[in-house]
């Protein structure tokens, strides 16, 4: 069983973000790859402040985090409707700083224009060489998930 990030994860949250989000409107998906293949889903919370609007993939991270599940590889997708386009979004910093806690080797899409699927998967560990995390190791390695919950 592949447990990475492949079309199918894609997919789920392709899926997610069509029967979320109608086709004329804005609007993104996340989906989650979990250690046994199961897929989770979520959508951004939107709200006129701001500051309580959540990313896409929160509400999968914590679904997974109320499981006690290892997360394993995560997409996020965004509609442009002034582009007419689906766009592949990295984790922003915020989520990269969620997902962490499952490892550096957890696989986050990247677009690629060059792939012809449009994206391409890279470990946290490639997309954050510089994890400030492994600054308050012992071996200045990737924190633990039990450290990051201490």
């Amino acid at each position: 069983m592949d447990l990475g990030l492949d079309q199918r994860l894609v997919d789920a949250a392709l899926a997610q973000l069509h029967r979320r989000w109608p086709a004329d409107e804005p609007g993104g998906a996340a989906a989650l790859r979990l250690d046994d293949g199961e897929i989770l889903t979520s959508v951004g919370l939107d709200n006129l402040n701001g500051g309580v609007s959540l990313c896409h993939e929160t509400g999968a991270i914590c679904q997974a985090y109320t499981l006690n599940r290892r997360v394993t590889a995560s997409v996020c997708v965004y509609r442009d409707p002034q582009r007419d386009q689906v766009l592949i979004l990295p984790p922003c910093g915020i989520c990269q700083e969620r997902l962490a806690m499952w490892g550096p080797e957890v696989q986050v899409a990247v677009p690629d224009a060059d792939s012809a699927t449009g994206w391409r998967a890279r470990t946290l560990r490639d997309v954050n060489p510089y994890y400030w995390g492994s600054q308050f190791t012992d071996d200045g390695m990737w924190p633990s998930q039990k450290s990051h919950s201490e």
